[in-house]
């Protein structure tokens, strides 16, 4: 089976490749998707943004098509930077502007509050399949953390240098690109569509799934 990725960031192609290749799965670019229509991301929240961009995508391949949205939500800041995780810095913001932000936005907290240091922060990712414009299942996944003050590690992207992972003493930036997807938001997500993938295609014959 194949699916399309309405996504054009090639670490995210990557990541959900080699997760694909392990249940049998083929994922795919949108072919030409920098020529169609931008979806505008102005959702409040990743489902509805992931929803957006499934139910746009998905009229422009005969297929199935998903979409992911996702980002960091650190408990001292509200839950931010949230849905604004890739631009946080500003729009079309570096990793790095990102982080030195996400860092800076911390010790405004702590020291104008004067409270206990908290850094505990989650990974969240909503992922949503569509077909002909319909959206079908949607599934989430998450990862929880905390921030540190040094980036560690050289692999993952976005704020993974400085998300340590306790149960593996790491951060998401030191794990191997397995590991990474073991244990990550992203990972999660795409296993239980996995598993939302097998029950469409059990039921594939009913007409009420329009298929």
């Amino acid at each position: 089976m194949r699916l399309y990725l309405a996504s054009s960031n090639p670490r995210k192609l990557r990541e959900f490749r080699q997760a694909a290749r392990a249940h049998g799965l083929r994922v795919e670019p949108i072919p030409n998707l920098e020529r169609l229509p931008e979806v505008v991301e102005d959702g409040s929240t990743f489902a509805e943004n992931a929803r957006k961009k499934a139910a746009q995508y998905s009229r422009y391949v005969e297929g199935l098509v998903f979409a992911d949205d996702s980002g960091l939500c650190v408990e001292a800041l509200g839950g931010a930077p949230g849905v604004r995780s890739a631009r946080f810095a500003g729009e079309r913001a570096s990793d790095d502007a990102n982080n030195r932000k996400l860092l800076k936005e911390l010790r405004r907290v702590e020291t104008s509050t004067k409270s206990p240091r908290n850094r505990r922060a989650r990974y969240v990712a909503v992922i949503v399949l569509a077909r002909r414009g319909k959206i079908l299942p949607e599934v989430e996944g998450s990862a929880s953390g905390e921030i540190i003050d040094e980036p560690r590690g050289s692999g993952g992207f976005g704020y993974d240098p400085y998300f340590y992972y306790p149960p593996l003493g790491k951060t998401f930036a030191e794990l191997t690109p397995e590991e990474k997807f073991q244990v990550s938001h992203r990972g999660e997500a795409f296993r239980k569509l996995f598993a939302e993938l097998k029950r469409l295609v059990a039921n594939e014959k009913n007409p009420s799934l329009s298929f």
